[in-house]
Parts: C-alpha cells; sequence; structure tokens
C-alpha cells in the first residue's frame, strides 16, 4: 500500500482485485488523476468495476460447494448399488452448511448500515461482549477484562455479529486461550480481541478484511472461513464511525482492535 503526500493521486482502490482481468484496467486509472477531480463518469466506472469483481467472487465461492454437491449426488445415481447412503448425506449436508454460511454473510453485507429510525441504541460494551461470550460453547477459554460502563450507541445486532466474527476468527486459529479487553481509550470505545496463534504477517494485515480474502495456511476452506468474516467486522465498524485494525498480540498471535466512537455522555447537573 503506497504512501501518499496531499499532492500525489490518489490510487483507485482494487479491493480483491489482484489477480483478475478488473485489476489492470482499474490499477491504470491509479496517478491519472487527484481523487478529487475524478470524473462523475469514471467514478461510475471505478464502482461498476469493484461491484462487477464481487459479484464474480460470490459467484465462484458459491459454485465451489454447488459442484461439490453435484458431484457426489451424480456419483450416488451412477452407482446406487454401492454409495453409502451415510457418507453421501454428511458430505452432501456439509457443502449445504457451508453455502448456507456464504449466502448469511452476504446478506449480512448487505444491510450493513441501512438502518431503520430509532434501531441504534445506548448499550454498555462492556455488557454485550460479556453476554456474547456466555451465550458460546468455545473450545479455547477466554480471559475477558471489561471495564463496565463503556457505553456506545450502536445497533445491537450488527455489533453483536462483530463481536462473534472476532471471537469465531480467534478460536479458529488460537492454540490455548483468548484474550477479551473492552476499555475506554483516546476518546473511543476500544474492543480487543487477541488469541495465542501464529499470527498475520504485517503485509497481509490490510488485506484480510477484504472480501473472501484468505491466508492460505490458517484461513483456507477447510477450516470452514467463507473470507467474509472479518470484511463484515470492518464493514460494520466503519458504519459505526469507527476503525478495526489487527497487530501482533502479546503471545505471537493476532490483536484485533476495534474502536468506536464513545456515546454522548448525559449532562450531570
Amino acid at each position: 500500500m503506497s504512501v501518499m503526500c496531499q499532492c500525489d493521486p490518489r490510487p483507485v482502490p482494487v479491493d480483491g482485485m489482484n489477480g483478475t482481468s478488473v485489476a489492470a484496467p482499474a490499477q491504470a486509472v491509479n496517478g491519472a488523476m487527484p481523487d478529487e477531480a475524478e470524473s462523475p463518469r469514471n467514478r461510475m466506472d471505478r464502482m461498476l468495476a469493484q461491484q462487477r469483481q464481487f459479484v464474480s467472487d460470490a459467484a465462484h465461492e458459491l459454485l465451489t460447494p454447488i459442484a461439490g454437491l453435484r458431484t457426489q449426488l451424480e456419483e450416488a445415481q451412477l452407482h446406487p448399488d454401492t454409495t453409502e447412503l451415510d457418507k453421501l448425506l454428511g458430505r452432501a449436508l456439509r457443502d449445504v452448511d457451508r453455502l448456507q454460511a456464504i449466502v448469511s454473510d452476504l446478506l449480512v453485507l448487505a444491510k450493513v448500515g441501512m438502518r431503520a429510525s430509532g434501531e441504534t441504541a445506548r448499550v454498555d460494551l462492556a455488557e454485550l461482549v460479556e453476554s456474547e461470550i456466555a451465550t458460546r460453547a468455545d473450545p479455547l477459554p477466554v480471559l475477558p477484562r471489561l471495564t463496565p460502563g463503556t457505553t456506545v450507541e450502536v445497533v445491537c445486532r450488527e455489533i453483536r455479529r462483530l463481536v462473534a466474527n472476532l471471537l469465531d476468527n480467534a478460536q479458529r486459529h488460537g492454540k490455548h486461550v483468548l484474550q477479551v479487553d473492552v476499555r475506554e481509550a483516546g476518546g473511543h470505545a476500544e474492543l480487543v480481541v487477541a488469541d495465542d496463534g501464529c499470527g498475520i504477517p504485517p503485509a497481509e494485515r490490510e488485506w484480510v478484511f477484504e472480501r473472501f480474502a484468505r491466508l492460505d495456511t490458517a484461513r483456507s476452506r477447510s477450516h470452514g472461513g467463507a473470507g467474509l468474516g472479518l470484511a463484515i467486522v470492518r464493514d460494520i465498524a466503519e458504519a459505526h464511525g469507527g476503525t478495526v485494525t489487527v497487530e501482533e498480540s502479546a503471545a505471537g498471535g493476532a490483536r484485533f482492535v476495534v474502536r468506536l466512537p464513545l456515546a454522548d455522555r448525559p449532562d450531570v447537573p
């Protein structure tokens, strides 16, 4: 990722386009003109290119389990006498589960930021995180350090999904224990989820938030991830005026830090 000064042209975002036919024309626009001088036509073309790439990536992710399911059913149809029904159904259900997870994540991405009037509420982030942890039956223990009174104004279902996705990710890649912190820091509410896994290389720490992004070894299909969990985290954080970053944890794993604006405090007479 390039570092730009105010006089430099800003690069066109090419989220998830590397290695695709869309990447070259998108990258060719980089440096052609400053962002503030981008014409409406170029802006529309860029947005359409990003949309087409996302649709293409989503279709590819859906086709993989569909193709596997079709192959299994066709083989069973051709060889009914040698088909072990229990094994066939087990494999088929795993593919259906994967399809369901991808579609569910796509629906979440489509709805983030589309809020009805009055849907936000003031909540204690520490209490919300504590209740989310309590509802789970995860294999790795969670060590919480939650500061009460860390109040935010949010769409509760979205923040619960953000917390759940971070915990899912940490449980998938951690080894022994997870650390979850909630506190006020620098005028923001800060949520930290840290694991003791293999961590994320510095060069990949921005890319892992892209849609359908996976690290080759840690975030493969065999681990059950569709590559959308962290993208959902980022979209939800940004929809609430916040940010999410990742760095190395004290145990050498990944440490995800979400910062959200604190709710306005009521006037104290």
